[in-house]
């Protein structure tokens, strides 16, 4: 894409512009800098770095680097560990994008990086998951600023680990579902919770959807899904005050409800939450680790073992 911009040639314009704008180039050509660049390196302008889920140790190594070299932090509020931001940012500005519009934010940003200083854009989890990330980096662009995303563990993965269990299991979950419930900013249409439960073979990670709970689940059993279907309820995966909840589809509404948690929860639906009734999978299995001695035939099991080697 060209770096040509409103913003070159002096004239500005408001972000719903720059979005609507750059939202046309992406359909007319690719980014250049896609092919010119991965998710680990180095690059010019304004980073977008997931924080992880909450605690600093999950921030990752490319993160830190980056905020231990910021001037300005701008940071997602609550929803980023006081901590993390006490450990790496506490020479930075830190100022929370809490309560401001991209009216303020883009500015906020696109002058700090003008004037030379090292601006960082501290999103919670992962920006590529319900981070309303992309709009801003439009934006930026838009204005002349570039912009990339640096990754981070989002918090269905640090749900997983504390849960000691995998989100996918041979025999018991083959797909993984990223999801939120229905409510003001999604329709019923657009809510597909039931139907992935229905498939049997998917863990259903629900976010922002805390406040939603016993209302999905009434649906659920509405829709005559199997009351005893496990679910848990991760609050603050990862943080200090980290807490568990295990039901099923049938109990888990009132257990959340008695231990009070409205948000910053993460709810994972199906087998995979107890880990139970795997299979042992091929990866390691004899036959995948075979020596020259009893080899089968190379031809008749290539596809098989290339399946097993990228898993």
């Amino acid at each position: 894409m060209s770096d040509e911009s409103a913003a070159d040639s002096g004239e500005e314009t408001d972000p719903q512009s720059a979005i609507d704008a750059q939202g046309e180039r992406r359909r007319a050509e690719l980014d250049d800098r896609i092919f010119d660049h991965n998710a680990g390196d180095e690059q010019e302008g304004i980073p977008f770095v997931g924080a992880g889920p909450g605690d600093p140790r999950l921030l990752t190594v490319a993160g830190m680097e980056l905020l231990q070299e910021a001037d300005l932090v701008v940071h997602a509020g609550s929803l980023v560990n006081s901590e993390l931001l006490d450990e790496y940012c506490d020479h930075a500005k830190t100022v929370t994008s809490i309560g401001k519009d991209l009216e303020e934010l883009i500015p906020l940003m696109r002058d700090a990086h003008r004037e030379g200083r090292n601006v960082v854009r501290l999103h919670s989890g992962d920006p590529a998951i319900y981070g309303a990330a992309l709009e801003q980096m439009d934006a930026l662009e838009h204005e002349g600023v570039s912009t990339y995303i640096v990754p981070g563990v989002t918090s269905a993965f640090a749900a997983s680990a504390s849960l000691r269990t995998q989100l996918t299991l041979n025999e018991v979950s083959n797909h993984v579902a990223f999801t939120r419930p229905q409510g003001k900013t999604l329709t019923e249409e657009d809510d597909h919770i039931s139907e992935f439960v229905e498939m049997g073979d998917v863990t259903t990670c629900i976010y922002l959807g805390t406040h939603a709970v016993a209302d999905t689940m009434d649906r659920l059993i509405e829709d005559g899904h199997d009351e005893d279907i496990p679910v848990a309820v991760v609050y603050h995966a990862s943080w200090p005050d980290e807490d568990m909840m295990i039901g099923t589809i049938g109990t888990i509404g009132e257990i959340l409800e008695e231990a009070g948690h409205r948000a910053s929860a993460m709810v994972i639906i199906g087998d995979a939450v107890t880990g139970a009734g795997y299979e042992r999978s091929f990866l390691y299995d004899g036959w995948a680790n075979r020596g020259d001695d009893g080899a089968e035939d190379e031809e008749s099991t290539a596809d098989e073992t290339t399946e097993t080697t990228t898993q």
